[in-house]
């Protein structure tokens, strides 16, 4: 009931759980940062770019957040695809590798994965020359991340005033 009576912004509901991870991610790399003094590693000069990668990365995990949770909401048997999704998504993001082990025939649908250029990305900032960025696979993660972004606001806002209904 305080969902319908109370105006305020109702995609801030699903958008909360990106701040917390981002909280936790900045406590992680200043943990990074620790780690980096006494092993003498200088961080590159690329690391003036770190907030482009932080911004894509919010707009990523937002963009795929609000459209999860909010076929989560509508179809309560989506709860189960949902890990399944995340942890095939965890095996196909270049985590514990590098992007640059793909054959360069697959790189294209490779690159299809959001996560592809956003961790070549962090990769390619902190480590530096060693590490090449793939402006292909940046620019084909920009325009993934902003069409789920817009999908997910999109179907946020179609399906918002039945939300309250389904929670």
């Amino acid at each position: 009931n305080l969902f319908t009576k109370v105006y305020f912004p109702r995609i801030l509901i699903p958008s909360s759980s990106i701040v917390l991870g981002f909280v936790d991610f900045l406590i992680t790399f200043a943990l990074l940062l620790l780690i980096m003094i006494p092993y003498h590693f200088v961080p590159s000069i690329n690391m003036v770019f770190l907030p482009f990668f932080f911004i894509l990365t919010f707009f990523t995990s937002f963009g795929v957040g609000i459209l999860m949770s909010t076929l989560n909401l509508k179809y309560r048997d989506f709860r189960y695809i949902v890990p399944f999704i995340v942890q095939f998504g965890m095996y196909i993001s270049p985590v514990a590798f590098s992007s640059s082990v793909i054959p360069e025939k697959y790189q294209l649908l490779y690159s299809l994965n959001p996560l592809v250029g956003i961790i070549d990305g962090f990769r390619w900032c902190i480590i530096g020359g060693d590490v090449p960025l793939n402006i292909q696979s940046l620019a084909i993660s920009v325009l993934v991340t902003t069409f789920f972004s817009f999908l997910g606001i999109q179907y946020f806002r179609k399906t918002e005033k039945m939300l309250a209904d389904y929670a």
